[in-house]
């Protein structure tokens, strides 16, 4: 596992977490992904830039998730896809990944953390989020 993907999986955990208690202090959730990435700078600051990236943009993340997932409100899907899917949504909306390595980095995830079926979830709905950002 890539290090940047290691910083993802700890994103993905402190988002879990957050959706289930978004009153945690602030303190705590950079405690856990400081001491998580073994205290690397570097790994750190992209982590935490992901994290309040994803929580900072929630709202037109959610909206967007919402329009594209056709059958399905986020209250209803599985809380690890959701916050995968938020993950995912916010690399390719918003941070400079590549489109391509942030859906697959989604389907990584969705594969160790989620149910047989979400890593083909997650990636039907990135990649309609991905060809209707993009335009194509």
């Amino acid at each position: 596992m890539s290090r940047r993907s290691r910083a993802r999986e700890i994103v993905l955990q402190v988002l879990y977490q957050h959706d289930l208690n978004p009153d945690q202090a602030v303190d705590i959730r950079q405690q856990f992904v400081s001491a998580r990435l073994n205290r690397n700078a570097s790994l750190i600051t992209f982590a935490q830039s992901l994290l309040d990236g994803v929580i900072n943009h929630r709202d037109d993340i959610d909206e967007r998730l919402k329009s594209i997932a056709a059958n399905w409100k986020l209250g209803r899907m599985a809380r690890i896809d959701r916050n995968i899917l938020r993950l995912g949504a916010y690399e390719i909306l918003f941070a400079e990944t590549p489109d391509r390595v942030a859906i697959n980095e989604a389907i990584e995830l969705a594969k160790r953390y989620g149910n047989e079926q979400s890593s083909q979830f997650v990636n039907g709905i990135l990649d309609r989020l991905l060809k209707r950002s993009t335009g194509t």
